[in-house]
């Protein structure tokens, strides 16, 4: 039981360390580039792909675990790993293999924005 708490915690360091790594490197983005948020957005998700794509990024999940999917990067993970997967299958593979690997989270944000919308009233800034 006390091997097992320690792992536990262990993971939870490994998590807590490399998504904090990802958002620190995102926060020096910001605070040193004209950069707008948007871009940073896609350049994330981009590079999730890319390291994915080469075979790097899987390395990082395993390690980490949420710490590295949980990051907009890990949604770029998460589209390149479905589309290598369902490329497998076939060409059209793997265009719809990225749609089915995130399909849960899209569903889930595209949901809960409708219900909230419905609930908040939107408003512009006070400038």
């Amino acid at each position: 039981m006390f091997a097992e708490f320690w792992e536990i915690l262990f993971s939870f360091l490994k998590a807590f360390a490399v998504g904090g790594l990802i958002c620190t490197i995102a926060q020096v983005v910001i605070n040193f580039t004209d950069l707008t948020a948007g871009k940073i957005l896609v350049i994330f998700m981009l590079s999730g792909v890319v390291l994915q794509g080469l075979g790097v990024y899987q390395y990082l999940v395993d390690f980490a675990g949420a710490g590295a999917t949980v990051p907009i990067s890990g949604f770029g993970y998460l589209l390149a790993n479905g589309a290598i997967q369902g490329a497998e299958s076939g060409f059209f593979g793997a265009f719809t293999g990225a749609f089915k690997a995130a399909s849960a989270g899209i569903s889930a944000a595209i949901i809960f924005s409708f219900i909230m919308s419905l609930i908040f009233k939107s408003r512009s800034k006070k400038n």
